[in-house]
C-alpha cells in the first residue's frame, strides 16, 4: 500500500494469464465499490447498516482511507474475521409450520443428499445446522459442525434453497430423505424433486455395475452410497456454469445470489445466525430469472455486480439463446441420443467451452454419457486408467480432452457421467474421512509422485537454460 504497487503471485498450477485475468476482474470490482471472496485487503463491512439481502451479494460502499500520524509508522491492527452466517433448523421450523416434513419415500442408497447438492453440479442449497435435540428428538437431530469446505461436509443433515418458485428444506435421515416447503405451492412438491433427483432412475444397480468394471470405485461405493445426477433448470445451470469459469465455489454462488436478486422474484426471508451472536440478519431468497425479465438487463449492470469478464458472456449468450428459440431449444437438447452433438451446440454461445457445454448437458440436459474434463478428472484418469494421457502436454487439449472423456465412456457402460461425478465426489477433501485408509493412502501417493515430477522437470528446465 505505502509504494502503490500490487503483486500478482501464481499459485502452482495457475497459469499467469489466469491469474491475470483474475487479478483484473477484482480490481475492476474493487474501484466500482462491489467486494468479493478473495479481496481481503478492505475494511470492515459496515455491520451498522441491518440491510436485508441475499447471501453473497456484494455491499456497495465507499472505503475509508487508512488514518496515519505523520512521521509515525502504522499500527497494524489485528484482524478482524468476518462472523460466518449460519442458518438453523429450528430458526427455519417457525416459517410454513402449517406444512409438515414429508417423506420422498427413497431409500438411503438410492439417494444422499449430503454427496449430492453440494458436490459443484448446483449453487442453491445452503447447509442447515440441526440443534442438539430435545427430548423426543429423532436420532439424526444431532449437532453439526461447523462447515470446513465450499464443497459442503460428509456429515450435514439439512438444507434450504430455491427451486423454480419455491424455497424446500431438505434433510436427510439414516433410513430416506424428507422435504418441507417454505414457501409457494405445496401440491406437486414430491412429483417435482423425484424429477429434479431423476429418481426414475434406479441406482443401485449402476453401483454394482460399476462396480464390477473398476475395484477402486467398488471401494468408493461402499463408503459414498447415493450419489445421484440432479436435473436441473437449464437456464439456471447455463448461466451459472457461465460464472463457474476461473471462479471457486463461495464466489460462483455469491454471483448467482446478486443474479437471483437483481432479475428474479424475491419469495421470502429466512433467518440467520452470526457466530458469537443471538441474532443475524434476514437473508432474502429469490427466484431464479426468466429470459423474459433478463431482457433488459445490460454488461455494465452485470460488471456492477462484480461478473467482470464474464458479463458480456451472459448478455451475448442470453441474446443467441432468443434468438434460437429461449428455454424450447434448451429442453429439445435434452430429447437428444448424442452428447457430443449436444456439446457442439453448446458451445456455440459465448463464455462455453467443452468443459461448461458438458457440465450443462449433464446436470441438465440427461446427457448421460457426458463427462466434463477438468484438471481434476484428468488426474483420476491418468491415475486409474491411462498414465500416458496426458503425454507431453502442459494443458488439456481439445485431443486430451475427448481421451479422458473416452476413458470413462469405454470403462462403464452405463451412465458413465454419473460414474465419473461418483469419483469426482470422492477427491473432494470434506470426503477423504469416510473413505477407506487405502484409497485415501492411493491418492496421497500418486499426488505426490506427480509433484516430485513437475520439481524434476523444473530442474531440468533449469540445467537446460543454464548450459
Amino acid at each position: 500500500r505505502k509504494e502503490g504497487l500490487i503483486e500478482v503471485v501464481c499459485l502452482p498450477g495457475v497459469s499467469p494469464a489466469a491469474a491475470k485475468f483474475t487479478y483484473l476482474e477484482k480490481r475492476d470490482a474493487w474501484e466500482k465499490g462491489c467486494y468479493g471472496p478473495g479481496l481481503a485487503d478492505y475494511d470492515e463491512w459496515d455491520r451498522s447498516r441491518k440491510v436485508s439481502q441475499t447471501p453473497g451479494t456484494p455491499i456497495k460502499q465507499q472505503a475509508s482511507p487508512s488514518k496515519q500520524t505523520k512521521n509515525k509508522s502504522p499500527k497494524k491492527s489485528p484482524s478482524k474475521k468476518k462472523p460466518s452466517i449460519r442458518l438453523l433448523s429450528n430458526d427455519l421450523a417457525a416459517l410454513a409450520p402449517e406444512n409438515e416434513w414429508i417423506d420422498l419415500e427413497v431409500p438411503a442408497r438410492e439417494l444422499r443428499p449430503y454427496a449430492t447438492l453440494t458436490n459443484g453440479q448446483c449453487f442453491n442449497w445452503l447447509v442447515v445446522d440441526i440443534e442438539p435435540a430435545e427430548a423426543g428428538g429423532t436420532p439424526y437431530d444431532s449437532p453439526q459442525k461447523q462447515q470446513q469446505s465450499a464443497w459442503g461436509t460428509h456429515d450435514a443433515k439439512e438444507w434450504v434453497g430455491p427451486l423454480q418458485n419455491r424455497v424446500i428444506s431438505i434433510r436427510e435421515t439414516p433410513t430416506t430423505t424428507h422435504f418441507r416447503v417454505l414457501h409457494g405451492p405445496a401440491t406437486g412438491v414430491k412429483e417435482d424433486l423425484q424429477r429434479y433427483f431423476r429418481l426414475e432412475t434406479p441406482l443401485a444397480p449402476l453401483y454394482e455395475e460399476w462396480s464390477r468394471a473398476d475395484a477402486r470405485l467398488a471401494k468408493i461405493a461402499n463408503a459414498i452410497p447415493g450419489v445421484r445426477i440432479l436435473r436441473q433448470d437449464p437456464l439456471e445451470c447455463m448461466m451459472s456454469f457461465i460464472c463457474s469459469s476461473n471462479n471457486n465455489i463461495p464466489r460462483i454462488a455469491k454471483m448467482i445470489s446478486s443474479f437471483r436478486e437483481t432479475y428474479g422474484t424475491f419469495m421470502m426471508e429466512i433467518p440467520t445466525r452470526r457466530d458469537g451472536e443471538d441474532d443475524g440478519i434476514a437473508m432474502r431468497i429469490f427466484s431464479f430469472p426468466t429470459l423474459a425479465s433478463l431482457a433488459n438487463a445490460t454488461e455494465d449492470e452485470l460488471r456492477g455486480l462484480g461478473y467482470g469478464y464474464r458479463a458480456k458472456f451472459i448478455i451475448e449468450t442470453r441474446n443467441l439463446l432468443v434468438e434460437c428459440g429461449g428455454n424450447d431449444f434448451l429442453l429439445n437438447l435434452r430429447t437428444r441420443q448424442d452428447s457430443a452433438a449436444v456439446q457442439a451446440e453448446l458451445t456455440k454461445f459465448s463464455g462455453i467451452g467443452r468443459k461448461v457445454a458438458d457440465c450443462i448437458a449433464l446436470f441438465s440436459l440427461d446427457q448421460d454419457d457426458a463427462i466434463p474434463v477438468d484438471v481434476h478428472v484428468q488426474h483420476i484418469a491418468s491415475r486409474d486408467y491411462d498414465p500416458t494421457v496426458l503425454g507431453e502436454a502442459k494443458s488439456i487439449t481439445p485431443t486430451i480432452y475427448k481421451r479422458v472423456g473416452d476413458l470413462f465412456r469405454e470403462r462403464f457402460d452405463s451412465y458413465p457421467g454419473w460414474a465419473h461425478s461418483l469419483l469426482f465426489v470422492a477427491e473432494l477433501p470434506s470426503f477423504r474421512g469416510i473413505l477407506p485408509a487405502d484409497v485415501v493412502r492411493e491418492m496421497d501417493e500418486w499426488r505426490e509422485h506427480e509433484q516430485r515430477k513437475k520439481q524434476e522437470k523444473k530442474e531440468e528446465s533449469k540445467k537446460a537454460k543454464a548450459k
